[in-house]
């Protein structure tokens, strides 16, 4: 369908109609559940030293029982229909959230992919928009470290598999320097250098303020409980996609780009997302009371994501304005 979205309002959250145009990228928005962990075993996140339950993890516990029941609730796995339950709830409430969120559905990516040419090839705005999706994803690399109740040696094991998929990849490389390299391929202007990608408090300064609010909330809800995780490893090959799929009717050649090409043909976020259902399934079999606050942090991220895609429809909604107005400044 022609998009005509060039100067929708930046803060509707969704789009009246959808695109159905895909240039030849197929999407991932209708990824099959996957309640069990991908073939090989995956790395869930990270630990979080001290930011198990509340209670803190038991002296000298070791294994998953141990890691995933706080001291105060210890008889929280006696109540092993409970935790079943709660587990099997957890695969229809993720993808519940993520279709009401669904990222291809949001007006950034339709408008982008409906761009001139002379606006979509601007250095500026590509490197505004690589400074906004940049430091989105940061966030969430650097917070899935400290996820919570993932310290036993199984735990660690599978969860290293996700360290080496995003910052341990053949030759040094990481899906940061793949992403950086990918926009200044496309001739960028990138206003931040990677290694200044550092601390959330260091990075929110050089952010608009809904970008700077979700790096801020991924660090304190990352922590807190396995949901955000989940929503976010659902929702990733959605807008991976999106974003190629538009970036692809600039820059043809863009999903041969490592950062997009690798993921598409080892289906890495599927395996991702997989892994962060199965892992967060085991943790909540052991601890049902754990479900209302992964479910809550679960929506919360999912809000907050929809600003990343706000904030980057009104970088759009500038460079428009800039063009229109070469007088204008800032």
């Amino acid at each position: 369908m022609e998009t005509s979205v060039l100067r929708g309002p930046t803060d509707d959250r969704r789009p009246v109609e959808r695109g159905t145009e895909q240039a030849g990228i197929a999407t991932g928005s209708q990824r099959a559940a996957a309640p069990a962990a991908a073939p090989g075993g995956k790395a869930p996140g990270a630990d979080a030293p001290g930011a198990d339950a509340p209670g803190g993890k038991a002296p000298g516990a070791d294994a998953m029982g141990a890691d995933a029941m706080g001291a105060e609730n210890p008889g929280a796995a006696e109540v092993p229909g409970a935790g079943q339950e709660a587990a099997a709830r957890l695969q229809a409430i993720i993808d519940g959230i993520a279709q009401a969120h669904r990222p291809s559905d949001m007006p950034f990516f339709q408008r982008l992919g409906a761009l001139p040419p002379q606006i979509a090839t601007d250095p500026r705005l590509l490197g505004e928009l690589h400074l906004v999706y940049q430091a989105a994803m940061h966030a969430t690399r650097a917070a899935v470290y400290f996820l919570p109740h993932l310290d036993s040696p199984a735990m660690r094991k599978r969860k290293l598999q996700i360290f080496i998929d995003d910052d341990g990849l053949p030759g040094g490389d990481t899906h940061h320097y793949q992403l950086t390299r990918a926009f200044r391929n496309m001739g960028a202007a990138c206003p931040l250098d990677d290694e200044a990608f550092g601390s959330a408090e260091e990075l929110v300064g050089h952010l608009d303020s809904r970008t700077a609010a979700f790096v801020h909330l991924t660090k304190v809800l990352y922590a807190r409980s396995l949901g955000p995780w989940c929503i976010v490893e659902t929702m990733s090959d959605d807008w991976m996609h999106a974003l190629a799929t538009a970036l692809a009717r600039h820059f043809p050649r863009i999903v041969e780009e490592p950062y997009f090409a690798d993921c598409f043909d080892q289906g890495v976020e599927e395996r991702h997302a997989a892994e962060a259902i199965a892992v967060t399934q085991e943790v909540l079999a052991r601890r049902p009371d754990l479900l209302d606050q992964t479910i809550a942090d679960a929506k919360a991220m999912a809000d907050a994501l929809d600003g990343v895609w706000i904030a980057m429809d009104g970088v759009l909604s500038a460079a428009i304005a800039r063009h229109e107005n070469p007088g204008l400044s800032g």
